[in-house]
């Protein structure tokens, strides 16, 4: 495909891509650009990252967009299997797939789907080569992330299943409710040693690169004070932060209600951090 303006990962591992327009084809245009990869919510369309890619495609970038299988993020990630693991590794290997390794790259993360696959990426760049070269600049987090909120997980979960066959519905949402009980409530004390929490994991993350987080009061799947909580913990570790607080957005909605003003904080956010990474 050459360099991509936008290369999609699909929950199969393929990769899908579509060439930029006009004279931005061009090799010596793409050098140097910056690379973003969006992490889409649980149940989150193609479509939709496709409106927050343009926003990124608009300034150049080259942008990598996958949301992770709802079944692995409700189920798989609550009995304490790794299962993002391997998509987390294979979207780092698209950098190298692509020979786009050397560009600063950005990371836009929505809902706990996208940040339990971030948690991987994480330890991917710490731990693994070649990963631990790549020049990471920032991180943005919408709506994200969130500590066990069982009544929050349910309604995102009940929008997910909205289409399906009502008894598979309610009994999917009671084997979930069951799950997370017993093992993010009453075995935590116990479970949190074998699989720790997304949420505390990130907030001890060794990233040190500057995070935005946007979040809103209006969240009813997210709480806002653990999005706070998160961005002050990581601002005490010496990390660069910005929150912004959209008041009255609801969940991953601050683009909708609100798309120049998110358009504005997400590009500066970007230049800001390009200009500051190491070369």
């Amino acid at each position: 495909c050459g360099a991509p303006e936008c290369a999609v990962l699909t929950q199969t591992g393929a990769v899908s891509c579509s060439q930029r327009a006009g004279n931005s084809t061009e090799k010596g245009h793409a050098d140097g650009q910056p690379v973003v990869i969006l992490l889409g919510w649980a149940g989150c369309q193609d479509r939709h990252l496709a409106k927050y890619s343009a926003v990124y495609s608009q300034k150049g970038c080259t942008v990598i967009r996958y949301t992770a299988p709802w079944r692995k993020i409700f189920f798989s990630e609550s009995f304490g299997i790794k299962s993002l693991q391997t998509p987390a590794k294979r979207l780092l290997e698209l950098l190298f797939d692509y020979s786009i390794e050397n560009r600063p790259l950005l990371f836009h993360v929505f809902s706990n789907g996208g940040a339990m696959l971030y948690r991987y990426i994480i330890e991917a760049l710490h731990t693994q080569q070649p990963f631990k070269n790549l020049r990471v600049a920032g991180t943005v987090f919408d709506s994200a992330p969130g500590r066990r909120n069982l009544r929050g997980a349910l309604r995102a979960l009940a929008t997910i299943l909205a289409s399906t066959n009502v008894l598979l519905r309610y009994l999917l949402m009671l084997t979930f409710a069951t799950t997370a009980v017993l093992l993010r409530i009453l075995l935590y004390p116990l479970t949190r040693f074998i699989h720790e929490s997304h949420y505390d994991a990130l907030l001890k993350a060794p990233s040190r690169w500057p995070e935005l987080y946007l979040y809103s009061q209006a969240d009813a799947v997210i709480n806002a004070s653990d999005v706070k909580r998160m961005a002050d913990a990581r601002q005490q570790l010496g990390v660069s932060v910005k929150a912004v607080d959209f008041t009255d957005s609801a969940h991953v909605s601050h683009f909708r209600v609100y798309p120049t003003y998110y358009s504005t904080l997400c590009t500066t956010f970007l230049s800001d951090c390009v200009r500051g990474s190491p070369r």
